[in-house]
């Protein structure tokens, strides 16, 4: 009997694209392969050669086994009954054929086999068919040991006897899964905050470890998924800049491999805001009572929302001293829970106060006052419109407040003649609502009065985009009693 192999390695990995860094992505199909065969004769002149399409495939890999049995002169006819390929365990049959037809085949852990009848398969010294071919298909199962040749056989039974060979070959060589790992994380961040760091790997298994690192220094380790991802839970605990990556350690079946550096920023946290509501006295129905809100620290800009029992007031911009004002007229008597809202700013968190404030009915000789608003006829957006406010009766003074919508727009004084002027610049096109609150004075009650306008865009385009919105239109208000 003689034995002779034939190795054939197909092209391989340039070991300079290894060095320069790049990814080596093992895959399946045949790119790669290191087919090998192995020859011998046995003592009935058949000749046995046994094929592995790929001797070192990667995990994930099919790999085709040919085991061909040839009579040579000198023999005899020979009727072959079964054919045994034998494997690792780690190899998960696929599929069989005999002569290049598919074939059912019994399998155990370590071995394929297909049968036949006893006059099936023939193969004759002289005429043909001299020779049969078993093919054998599997497909490399992550449990294969890596870097260790692992032997394969065959064994067969015939007419004029069999043999098997446990570990005739060729061998097979799983090499360790070449691995890629990329990392997301957020580009910025707050002191305070928690994000996730994702991790994804391309050649690990689920349940293996990915370490999760800033610069040099390791801040926590999450396992894979069944998708090749791990996450991990961070919060930064002081501001500035990390470096962070994710490191795959090298595994008993995959190669190391890490990620490049997501640069993080950590802003530092929020300044927490205080904002006290100033007592209100003496409130009264038809009469200002100056609603006062200080925020802490000061110049930190934002608005303060005034509410009377969650019903919105104005929106008022807070001075660079820290304070927010607003003449509130009432016009119910009794308890109001009255609320100012710092909006927050960058870097300053908003907050609140809220107080009940008592208020007394008007007295009974109070006079009554009315506001009418007028607005210019072509409200437009950046052109300086004229807001006026005619008080009846003119001689009491006081003061009117402009709003757009629960905006504050402006105060202007009541002059001698009962009006009170402001210039308005429309900022935004479309449907607004302008109010105007007088604050009452002595013992004339405040009124107030609304109008809905409708502001046009520039002709020509003008602002926002360049509509083609109307030039601007109001409908009016005949004014009210003791506010709105």
């Amino acid at each position: 009997m003689s034995d002779r192999k034939v190795r054939r390695v197909v092209s391989g990995v340039s070991a300079l694209a290894v060095a320069a860094g790049f990814t080596v992505v093992a895959g399946s199909g045949v790119a790669g392969a290191a087919p090998e065969s192995t020859t011998w004769e046995t003592t009935n002149k058949t000749k046995i050669t046994r094929t592995i399409s790929n001797t070192t495939p990667v995990e994930g890999d099919t790999v085709t086994v040919t085991n061909k049995l040839y009579q040579q002169f000198g023999g005899v006819v020979t009727y072959i009954y079964w054919v045994r390929d034998i494997h690792p365990p780690c190899l998960k049959f696929q599929s069989a054929k005999v002569d290049g037809k598919s074939y059912g085949a019994s399998t155990g852990a370590d071995y394929a086999q297909v049968d036949g009848s006893i006059i099936q398969w023939p193969i004759r010294p002289i005429a043909n068919p001299r020779s049969r071919t078993f093919e054998f298909t599997y497909k490399v199962g992550a449990d294969c040991e890596r870097d260790i040749a692992m032997n394969t056989g065959m064994g067969y039974n015939a007419s004029i006897g069999g043999n098997t060979w446990s570990t005739k070959g060729p061998k097979i060589n799983v090499p360790y899964n070449s691995t890629s790992t990329t990392l997301t994380a957020p580009a910025n961040m707050q002191v305070g905050d928690s994000a996730v760091l994702e991790a994804t790997v391309t050649g690990g298994a689920q349940g293996d470890n990915v370490d999760f690192y800033d610069g040099g220094v390791k801040i926590g380790t999450a396992q894979l998924n069944d998708k090749g991802v791990a996450k991990f839970h961070w919060t930064p605990g002081a501001f500035g800049r990390y470096s962070m990556n994710a490191r795959f350690p090298a595994t008993p079946r995959a190669l190391a491999s890490f990620s490049t550096v997501v640069d993080v920023t950590v802003s530092p946290a929020d300044t927490v805001s205080s904002t006290v509501l100033a007592p209100v006295v003496g409130a009264q129905v038809g009469q200002a009572s100056v609603l006062r809100a200080t925020v802490a620290p000061a110049g930190s800009g934002g608005t303060v929302e005034f509410t009377d029992g969650g019903e919105a007031l104005a929106n008022v911009p807070v001075g660079a001293d820290g304070v927010a004002t607003y003449t509130w007229v009432p016009s119910t008597a009794g308890d109001h829970t009255i609320a100012a809202t710092f909006s927050g700013s960058a870097g300053v968190t908003g907050s609140s106060d809220s107080a009940t404030v008592n208020v007394a009915a008007a007295p009974v000789d109070n006079i009554d006052s009315r506001t009418v608003l007028t607005i210019g006829p072509i409200p437009t957006v950046g052109v300086a419109q004229t807001i006026t406010a005619d008080v009846t009766p003119g001689d009491a003074g006081g003061t009117v407040t402009f709003k757009d919508g629960d905006a504050v727009i402006g105060i202007s004084s009541v002059d001698s003649s009962g009006r009170a002027t402001l210039e308005w610049t429309p900022a935004h096109e479309g449907q607004r609502n302008i109010t105007a609150q007088y604050s009452g004075a002595g013992n004339v009650n405040g009124s107030a009065d609304e109008i809905t306008v409708v502001v046009g865009t520039v002709p020509g385009g003008g602002d926002n985009g360049g509509g083609t919105g109307s030039a601007g239109s109001l409908s009016g208000g005949t004014g009210s009693l003791f506010g709105s």
